[in-house]
């Protein structure tokens, strides 16, 4: 849980910040500062927006991304294993590259630069019917720039870069916005201040600043979206269109967000079980429909998985995958029968 909070690291770093990204961004931006409320805007704002007329493969999004990246001193670093077992079971964010440096204060981390990171994560908004909402899902690639700093102007040249990055793959500035508050926030021993960027009207991602409470001159930033929401802005694309492809047509959402998600679980490896890691692959099999999957999962698995295969490579072919998720499926419609019937 996040906490606001105040105090001299976190303030003077604060006060610093509006400075350091006016000599970062330059002239060509608006500022404008409420309190500890920040907006920052380009001029000429407002102007139509044209989708690109043919939209990039997900190969060609990553590549891309990859190349802007390395183009401003980031390059790819591999992914954080998917079976995470610190705080979390599950890998959820590739921020969590910096556990080193922001929750044990060592100079050091697992990963820096740029990472396109497979995560999981149960938090997605969801309509009140229980359907995840437009933009959200169980299960997405994490594009994020994650690496210590040593001053701020080094904060400021990373959210310069991304602007960078953001122009070549198709977006202009001119659509872009960035805002957020500069009161620090802390959770447990890690402090930090998030700010927030959007196209148009659509949020994207943040830019963290974050340091260790107890080793405050030891800073990192975590700059970070998701791949799938970032085609979703750029495109324009009906979302279920974009994330599922025309396989998932007829299909509900909730079982196609399941498959989906279970097919990278799978894939890594991390395999149904009562506890641990596998038992978040039980819950996630537990949400397809059983209707919907009579046939099997051969076809959506097969489909979701060369997509996983793109950011960091699965340990089991689509085949194995759809049978453990099957046979799972046999386990639980017998599980369930038995209760109803026990014999």
């Amino acid at each position: 849980m996040l906490t606001r909070t105040t105090g001299p690291v976190g303030d003077k770093l604060a006060q610093q910040i509006p400075d350091v990204l006016r000599a970062a961004l330059g002239p060509h931006w608006e500022f404008t500062i409420d309190g500890p409320h920040i907006e920052i805007t380009h001029p000429h704002r407002g102007t139509p927006y044209r989708p690109p007329r043919r939209p990039p493969t997900w190969r060609e999004l990553l590549d891309s991304l990859e190349l802007g990246f390395a183009q401003v001193g980031a390059p790819r670093d591999g992914c954080l294993p998917l079976r995470w077992g610190r705080e979390t079971e599950l890998t959820i964010s590739a921020v969590q590259a910096l556990d080193p440096i922001l929750k044990e204060g060592q100079p050091r981390t697992f990963r820096s630069g740029f990472i396109p990171q497979p995560v999981v994560r149960f938090t997605g908004h969801r309509e009140v019917t229980g359907e995840l909402k437009d933009g959200f899902l169980t299960s997405f690639v994490n594009i994020s720039r994650v690496q210590p700093i040593q001053h701020m102007d080094e904060y400021g040249a990373i959210l310069d870069g991304w602007l960078t990055v953001l122009s070549q793959i198709g977006f202009h500035a001119r659509h872009l916005s960035i805002y957020g508050t500069l009161t620090p926030w802390r959770r447990r021993q890690v402090e930090g201040i998030t700010l927030r960027f959007q196209h148009l009207d659509l949020t994207l991602g943040d830019i963290v600043l974050l340091w260790n409470s107890e080793h405050p001159n030891r800073l990192a930033v975590d700059l970070g979206t998701g791949l799938e929401r970032l085609a979703w802005a750029l495109t324009r694309a009906d979302w279920r269109t974009l994330v599922y492809g025309r396989s998932g047509e007829g299909v509900p959402a909730q079982t196609l967000d399941a498959i989906r998600t279970a097919t990278l679980l799978v894939g890594h490896g991390i395999l149904p079980a009562s506890r641990g890691p596998g038992g978040a692959t039980r819950r996630v099999i537990g949400a397809i429909d059983a209707d919907t999957a009579r046939l099997g999962v051969s076809a959506l698995t097969r489909s979701f998985h060369p997509f996983w295969d793109l950011t960091s490579p699965m340990h089991l072919p689509w085949p194995q995958v759809t049978q453990t998720i099957d046979n799972e499926l046999d386990r639980q419609r017998t599980w369930g029968r038995s209760r109803i019937h026990p014999q």
